[in-house]
Order: structure tokens, then sequence, then C-alpha cells
């Protein structure tokens, strides 16, 4: 039986500010219309979304073989620790309570049609690495990432609070959305070489090891090109800038041709960027 530590670890904790940052700069934009209950239902949705994720991935790779030989964190089916059912089940309850909470923030919002968004966002959780065709192999992991990480956690966010989107919370989702497919990007660069012998054919994959370095120096840039856009109807927003000084060592690490473990802590490095943007520019477009 798999130890709580062990659960914890295959719950990828290192990836959850890919879900929390999202909704900061989503309420954030939502002013003056912030209210605290449909931002906390907002977050408990993305991080029960992105536990759940974490652990279908866990439980598709490791039936389907490509985790037995991987670096980086502990995967629990691939590893042995956990029977697959269980790492399946966990991933189920982890959806079920995204969807409770989703349907109570649609409720108080009535906003009824983002239940349709929501049912979206739950199957692509799954179908990333599950099914019998996951999109995750075939390329689409990234664009899938900006899409619901970015656009749909930070506009829905923005919108079930002040029932609109702005050109403001947009450029938010585009940044969002690029620092998330950066995390992704940084994870799969790391694993191009049991990907390609496994069958899993990523962007990386598909890209190779210098494009996909490329890819992931462009992504992390975009945030930036952001600011300066929304700094344009909301100056204090500029402060988001200073989150650049903690993707330095991550930048250096992807540009350098860092490998294998030694890419481990780009991840961390770049959702931490991603937070510190997040908190940083809603912090200025709250006060501005």
């Amino acid at each position: 039986m798999a130890t709580f530590t062990q659960w914890v670890t295959g719950a990828r904790v290192r990836t959850l500010p890919n879900s929390v940052a999202p909704v900061i700069v989503g309420a954030a934009a939502a002013a003056p219309a912030f209210s605290w209950p449909r931002t906390l239902l907002a977050l408990l949705v993305a991080l029960a979304l992105q536990v759940g994720v974490n652990y279908a991935n866990d439980y598709s790779d490791g039936i389907r073989g490509t985790d037995a030989d991987r670096v980086g964190p502990l995967r629990l089916v691939g590893s042995g620790a956990v029977a697959p059912a269980a790492v399946r089940a966990a991933a189920f309850a982890c959806f079920g309570l995204a969807a409770v909470a989703g349907l109570a923030l649609v409720a108080v919002s009535g906003h009824w049609w983002l239940l349709l968004v929501g049912a979206l966002c739950i199957a692509a959780a799954w179908f990333y690495t599950g099914g019998s065709r996951p999109y995750g192999y075939s390329g689409w992991g990234e664009a899938a990432v900006f899409l619901f990480f970015g656009l749909v956690a930070v506009l829905g966010t923005q919108y079930v609070q002040a029932d609109t989107v702005t050109w403001t919370g947009a450029a938010c989702a585009a940044a969002m959305g690029s620092f998330s497919a950066a995390v992704l990007v940084a994870n799969n660069l790391r694993d191009v070489p049991t990907d390609a012998v496994t069958g899993k054919t990523t962007l990386a994959v598909r890209l190779g090891e210098a494009n996909t370095r490329l890819l992931y120096a462009a992504l992390v840039t975009l945030p930036f090109a952001m600011t300066l856009l929304i700094a344009v109807s909301a100056k204090l927003a500029l402060i988001g800038l200073l989150s650049a000084a903690v993707l330095i060592p991550a930048v250096r690490a992807v540009t350098e041709k860092a490998t294998g473990m030694a890419l481990v802590p780009v991840l961390k490095q770049t959702g931490l960027a991603m937070l510190a943007w997040a908190v940083l520019t809603g912090a200025g477009l709250a006060l501005g």
C-alpha cells in the first residue's frame, strides 16, 4: 500500500500553480465585481481538475508502460506502488469534486451553459492520456493546456463574477496559457528519449529537442509581451515584469541544453514564475 507521501507525490503538487495562477488573474480582471465565494469555488474546480488529470495521466501512462523507465518524480502505477484501479478511482474522485464545485459555481452565477464547458474540461482531462486515442500522444497537449489552463480558466473566472470578458482578461488568459504550455513543453522535453521509444508522440518528439527549446523560450516570453499590452490601460500591471527574475535559471537550463533530471527544476521554476506573474499582475490590476 502506498504511503500518504507517495500519493501526494503522485498528485504532482509542483504543477498546482498552473491551477491557482489563472484564477488569481481572472478574479483580478473581474474587479470591481470580484466575489470571494465565486473565486474560491473557481479555485476548487481548478485544483480538483489539476490533481485529477495528474492521477489520470499516472494511471493511463502506467498501464500503457510509458512510465516504466521515466525520469522525474515517482509514478504511482509505473513504479508498482499503487494498483492501477486505485489511481483511476482517485482521478475520478477528483473529477467528481470538480463537477460538484462547478455545479455550485454555475448555480450562483446563473450561467447554466457553462455546464457544457465543465463537461468538456473533464473530458479533456481524461482523454489527454486516456482512451484508445489520447490526444496527448499526438502532439496536441500544449494546445489543450493553452486552451483550458489559459483561456477557459482565466476568462471563466472573470465571467462568473463580472458577467463579461474583457481585453485585459484575454491578455491575462494568453499569458497563463503560455506559461502552462511552457511547463508541459519542459516536461516533454525531459521525456523525449523515453517517449520516442514508447510511441508517445508529443509535440517535443515531433519538433525535436532544438526546436522544442526555442518553443519554450517563445512561450515564456509571451506573458511579458502581454504585460506591456495590459499596461496600456493599467500601468501598475507593469510590476508583473518582476516575475521574469524567477525564470532566469529555467531559461538558462533550457537554452544551455540541460537534459534528464537537470530539467526537473525547470518545471517548478516555470510554475513559480507563472504564479508570481499572476500575483503581481493581479495586484497591479486591483490597485489600478
